[in-house]
């Protein structure tokens, strides 16, 4: 009679689970990992697999985790691999290495496919280990389940539907705060920023200069929830684009590290060596043109340096000024306009201030006053241009779709070289009369 009983308890609890799957998944949180084992061995592999698809991932992954390993293949070939795959990377690697051994070859193969993301795109970066609830359940059985996991870096709490669609985003302030039977589709924040999987790191940064963000949710091309990239991912995404925007203005690789092999270090470097090399031959024909107002003036050749150091200084500030401004989105390309005539009136102004200094030092050492006129003037002149220069570069390379830290500070180089070289000697080839007047 007692063993009949059992058996009549027994479908009911499979005939509630197999009519109402979602009712049953909320319900479920409430009770131990092993027994939540144990009553899904005990019904049809199908409706098991619809139960834990519903169920909250951090909780699936726990249930997954301890199943046994006659029961986990058979369930796990009723799941979407997707699916499947955002549970299992939720597993420590030992775990989740045992777990792929239990399938088939070729569904552990795809799989594992479908946990491994390029570097540096949001799926490497991201942690699978979000917390994931519906809109249905309340604050007090969120915070329960949270009460249960030993991760303490939780700041958002993601809120999905049933097919795992992203739906909103709760702080974990705002969920401490509420009532305790307040239901998280009154607390979510709709429309949260969210970024694919596949989205470069370059993205990942772009978002955070929307906004203030503890967390970033990671979705697929379906927008349902895979993850989510914490504060501290953020924050080091933003370091080594900054970083590799860095090394790469000065002509190394983005992807080069101070420890990287010798041979790794040539290849990135050496096209932008020779790349260079080339520039500073022209450079030295601009200056190979005044061969004979130089050797008629020798003084000339001292204040070569300082012009086009002058220069190249002035470019370079405007140059930094104009790639924080592309990189934060302050700037876009239509504002060129407006940005070159800005740093065209800092040159002009910043270069007369140079030019009286230049001149009096000029005049104080070689006692010519033209001397002193024509590095006044030609300071003037290629600090005007410099600065242009340094603005207009990295946008027109970011207008015709090229990465502006690649080349800008090679092409600003050669150009604030050359400007300085012509407007210094060509002035002095006009001005020649006058250049040794005391």
């Amino acid at each position: 009679m007692f063993d009949k009983q059992i058996d009549i308890s027994t479908q009911l609890v499979q005939e509630f689970f197999v009519r109402y799957p979602q009712e049953a998944a909320v319900e479920l949180p409430n009770m131990p990992i092993k027994e939540i084992q144990q009553l899904l061995e005990k019904l049809p592999i199908s409706v098991a697999a619809d139960v834990l698809t519903r169920l909250n991932p951090q909780l699936a992954a726990e249930v997954l985790e301890g199943m046994e390993d006659t029961f986990f293949p058979k369930l796990f070939s009723e799941i979407d691999l997707m699916h499947g795959a955002a549970l299992l990377a939720r597993l420590d690697p030992d775990t989740k290495s045992s777990r792929l051994t239990l399938l088939p070859p070729r569904v552990a193969k795809e799989l594992k496919q479908l946990m491994e993301y390029p570097p540096d795109t949001a799926g490497h970066l991201m942690s699978a280990n979000v917390f994931v609830f519906r809109k249905e359940e309340t604050a007090q059985l969120v915070l329960h389940q949270m009460r249960r996991t030993i991760d303490r870096r939780i700041m958002d709490i993601c809120v999905a539907d049933e097919n795992r669609h992203l739906l909103g985003v709760v702080s974990l302030q705002d969920l401490a705060l509420a009532q305790p039977d307040q239901q998280l589709g009154e607390l979510m924040k709709t429309k949260p920023l969210k970024i694919p999987a596949m989205a470069p790191r370059e993205d990942i940064v772009k978002i955070m200069e929307n906004g203030r963000l503890a967390s970033l949710p990671v979705v697929d091309t379906d927008e349902k929830i895979l993850g989510i990239i914490r504060y501290e991912a953020l924050i080091d995404a933003a370091k080594q684009t900054i970083s590799g925007d860095l090394q790469a203005m000065f002509g190394a690789g983005r992807d080069e590290r101070a420890l990287s092999k010798v041979r790794f270090a040539v290849q990135k470097r050496l096209p932008w060596l020779e790349i260079n090399l080339a520039t500073a031959f022209l450079a030295a024909f601009v200056v190979g043109l005044f061969e004979d107002t130089i050797s008629r003036f020798t003084a000339l050749a001292i204040f070569l340096p300082v012009v086009a150091g002058q220069s190249g200084n002035t470019g370079s500030q405007a140059l930094a000024v104009t790639m924080r401004g592309l990189a934060l989105r302050e700037i876009r390309t239509k504002h060129w306009f407006k940005i070159v005539r800005k740093e065209c009136s800092v040159g002009f102004i910043n270069g007369c201030a140079v030019a009286v200094t230049t001149s009096l030092a000029a005049y104080v050492w070689m006692k010519s006053i033209g001397l002193s006129a024509v590095i006044g003037v030609s300071m003037v002149l290629s600090m005007i241009v410099a600065g242009a220069s340094g603005a207009i570069i990295p946008i027109i390379l970011k207008a015709f779709g090229q990465d502006p830290a690649q080349s800008s500070s090679i092409i600003l180089t050669t150009v604030t070289d050359i400007v300085g070289f012509l407007s210094f000697l060509g002035l002095a080839t006009i001005l020649a009369g006058f250049l040794s007047l005391a």
